[in-house]
């Protein structure tokens, strides 16, 4: 088994190894990128490799950009398309002739993608050289390698932004709202994207002031590259000639631009010419619902035929309806719209989206009709199916748990319960049920075949509107909230050991403002109860740090958490998350409740590159236990401590096996190993590319580092070196390095990593570092003393990416 696990973890490192380079190296080594040409044409040269240089002045970021984007416009009979395989092997199928007439057409296509960059004085240069290539007896292969050599020039930046709209209220708009633009006269480099995106921002802040019928194609950019030094009358022939020297040399130099926002009436030819329906105002008209649209149903034939429908009407909104499966009166709360108020297309788009998350409707469809000066609105909501039951039967093999190493097999079912639409108030429930037990077939350990018996009963109610206790400023600001109400009641019996009984609960609610999503959780409530039976109480005795695990104090706490999601430049996501617990809370005293406060900060990078992307994750979190009665010890109940090691954390570790600090206790204890911290400081590195595709799966691999530890925060004299100390920190730093292989199958992604202890604050020479010439796969420092082995790696197996 050892030697099998060993040839495995060498086996899926060698994999992420060779497969990285290869993803590095493009064609500089043949060793990992061989092509293999297949069906070429015979006794004429061929494309086999398109090449694009870019000459000039060119940033770094800037050369690669259009390096990357150039590779698309090359003509389809130019071009060599190459598939990649097992991310080593390249196959080049059916290569196109080189035909050099097809060079011009390439020169065209690419001229205009750089003009539409703002590169106004570019140079294009092709060139080509044929390679013969001979393999046995195979007809000979004459290789056309072409070359783009691509002197962009200088990019035009924009140096000025007018708004030269004949309206006045569309100018004063603009103008009160230009600070928001994307646009920085002076810095931002010339594209039809920058413009595009410009004119998509003015109309979504003219149709939210009510423009309904104001569209793109009603608004126009006009750009001007023209020098306005050049305008000056002068009858000098000598001072002319020197202002077009001059304006020659700053457009090669700095070209500039100025862009102009202007008004375009009549993009629509078929618009009669009198037509300026798109400068009106729109106010919201009546508002309609029809909550049970079936999905054979049209909305044009639905509207054809309303006196089919049952109806309920109340200030400003009409329901129809068939069978009333839905509260009338429920869907005012979900339309950010009001009849009578001006029409705002956030609001109208916000309310689409709500009707979409409650879950209720599996698709929204929607109408608008014009009737005077305002907006008939007509929402058709196709109802999901109302309840279901869904079942699943689990099974696993336990080698093992903090009481005893015997081998159990275990098998669960688990039934869920969903009803979508409790109440008629679009309400959701989930009822769930659980029933587990778990087998001995070793009866030399153990004294009877069933050793633990498991029963839990859920319920969830999910209500699609936040019932928050404090008034919001703005609540038209919310995207979506909810109120989640839950209860769970458990009873665990582990034959000989223990019976245990919980019941938790919690109100909560969770609400999102554009990228923030808050989660507020008050009261939560948790209620345990042991009966304590002769071979825990052994246990104990066997090893006092079991105690930690079966503490029985009540929780009351409340928890909160704040998440910020934000994209940066070049595609960069960002992701923040901060959260906080409060146990025991101010004017509860008992000797049976936990007192304690918890908090967690996580940030998340996800930088893309070309076919790669760069992961990095930093975590910290601390608690503290400020219970004065020393009932439950002095650090935090063991379910809240922090954890390290497993497939989403020190990789290189086992899940609970790292830490405490530097402390040696757990590695060189005979049982009970897992550790439990008050305090976690963790960083991740993760270099992530793509093997090949097969069928519908994406074969993915990746790189990584992970550093980090979980410490407690009070000295304990029983564990030394335990304890978080700012002096000792770098020698507490773990520190894994690995690969491993992702499976992604769109919807899930299996994922297997191996990890390398680089160093490891438990291993006793080499200051903790791993002596790569004398590696081993395993640590025999504490054997001697008939302790357990210890891996210098871990094979972890997951289910999605680690963060």
């Amino acid at each position: 088994m050892i030697l099998t696990a060993r040839k495995f973890a060498l086996f899926i490192f060698i994999i992420g190894i060779v497969c990285f380079l290869s993803s590095c190296t493009g064609e500089k080594f043949l060793f990992f990128n061989s092509v293999k040409v297949k069906n070429y044409p015979l006794d004429t040269p061929f494309v086999y490799n398109n090449k694009i240089n870019i000459d000039g002045k060119v940033d770094k970021d800037e050369k690669i950009r259009l390096q990357e984007n150039l590779l698309n416009y090359w003509s389809d009979s130019l071009f060599a398309r190459r598939l990649q395989k097992l991310g080593v092997f390249y196959t080049l199928k059916n290569p196109p002739v080189f035909d050099t007439a097809t060079l011009s057409t390439t020169r065209r296509f690419m001229n205009s993608f750089l003009f539409s960059q703002g590169y106004f004085n570019t140079a294009l240069k092709d060139t080509f050289y044929i390679d013969t290539f001979r393999k046995g007896n195979q007809p000979a292969q004459y290789r056309t390698t072409v070359i783009m050599n691509v002197s962009p020039g200088k990019r035009t930046i924009i140096d000025s932004v007018s708004y030269d709209l004949q309206d006045s209220i569309l100018k004063r708009v603009a103008k009160n709202n230009a600070k928001a633009s994307a646009i920085t006269p002076g810095k931002t480099p010339y594209s039809k994207e920058v413009l595009a995106a410009e004119l998509d921002r003015l109309v979504a802040l003219y149709r939210a002031r009510g423009y309904f019928f104001l569209h793109r194609d009603n608004l126009a950019t006009v750009v001007d590259t023209t020098n306005t030094a050049l305008l000056k009358l002068t009858l000098d022939p000598f001072e002319q000639a020197e202002l077009i020297e001059h304006a020659a040399q700053k457009r090669n130099n700095n070209p500039t631009a100025s862009v102009a926002i202007m008004q375009r009436r009549f993009a629509d030819t078929t618009i009669p010419i009198n037509d300026t329906l798109f400068l009106q105002k729109f106010r919201v008209g009546n508002i309609y619902y029809y909550p049970e649209t079936h999905i054979t149903e049209f909305p044009d034939s639905i509207l054809n035929n309303i006196e089919q429908f049952k109806r309920w009407s109340n200030r400003g909104y009409t329901v129809y309806y068939k069978q009333g499966l839905f509260r009338p009166k429920l869907f005012r709360h979900f339309n950010y719209l009001r009849s009578g108020n001006i029409y705002n297309d956030d609001f109208f788009y916000k309310t689409v989206n709500t009707y979409g998350q409650i879950g209720a409707w599996k698709q929204v469809d929607t109408r608008t009709i014009m009737h005077g000066d305002s907006i008939d609105i007509h929402y058709f909501l196709y109802p999901d199916r109302k309840q279901n039951i869904t079942y699943n039967l689990e099974a696993s093999r336990n080698t093992g748990d903090v009481l005893s190493s015997s081998n159990f097999f275990g098998l669960a079912l688990n039934i869920t319960y969903l009803n979508r639409n409790v109440w008629r108030q679009a309400v959701q429930s989930t009822t769930s049920f659980t029933n587990g037990v778990e087998f001995s077939f070793n009866q030399t350990q153990t004294k009877s075949l069933l050793q633990a018996f498991q029963i839990s009963l859920g319920q969830t109610y999910s209500l699609p509107r936040a019932f928050i206790p404090f008034k919001i400023t703005h609540p038209g600001r919310i995207d979506f909230g909810r109120t989640i109400i839950s209860a769970n009641a458990s009873y665990s019996d582990r034959q000989d050991f223990f019976r245990i009984r919980s019941f938790v609960a919690d109100y909560g609610y969770n609400w999102k403002i554009k990228n923030k999503i808050w989660q507020v959780r008050f009261p939560n409530i948790e209620l345990y109860s042991l009966d304590t039976l002769p071979s825990l109480v052994q246990a104990f005795k066997d090893n006092p740090f079991l105690r930690n695990s079966f503490n029985t104090g009540y929780i009351i706490s409340a928890q909160g958490n704040l998440t910020i999601t934000y994209k940066g430049n070049h595609g960069i996501t960002n992701y923040a998350s901060f959260s906080a617990e409060e146990s025991g809370l101010p004017g509860l005293k008992s000797s049976k409740i936990y007192q304690y406060i918890k908090g967690v900060v996580e940030y998340r990078k996800s930088i893309p590159l070309k076919k790669t992307t760069l992961a990095l994750r930093a975590l910290a979190g601390v608690g503290y236990n400020y219970n004065s009665s020393g009932r439950f010890g002095v650090t935090l109940p063991f379910f809240k401590q922090f954890v390290a090691g497993g497939p989403n954390s020190m990789r290189a570790w086992s899940l609970r096996q790292l830490g405490l600090g530097s402390s040696l206790l757990s590695d060189t204890a005979s049982t009970f190993r897992d550790r439990y911290g008050d305090m976690q400081l963790e960083g991740n590195i993760e270099y992530r590319y793509q093997l090949m595709h097969f069928t519908s799966v994406n074969i993915n691999s990746a790189l990584f580092v992970d550093a980090g530890n979980i410490w407690n925060i009070r000295k304990d004299p029983n564990n030394p070196n335990g304890e978080f100390n700012i002096n000792r920190l770098g020698q507490d730093i773990a520190i894994g390095v690995g690969t491993g292989l992702r499976l992604d199958f769109n919807y899930f992604l299996i994922r297997i990593d191996m990890g390398i202890k680089l160093k490891d604050p438990a291993r006793l020479e080499n200051n903790g570092w791993l002596n790569i010439k004398n590696f081993t796969w395993r640590n025999h420092e504490f054997e001697d003393a008939g302790r357990l082995p210890r891996n210098n790696y871990a094979v972890q197996l997951g289910i999605g990416l680690p963060f």
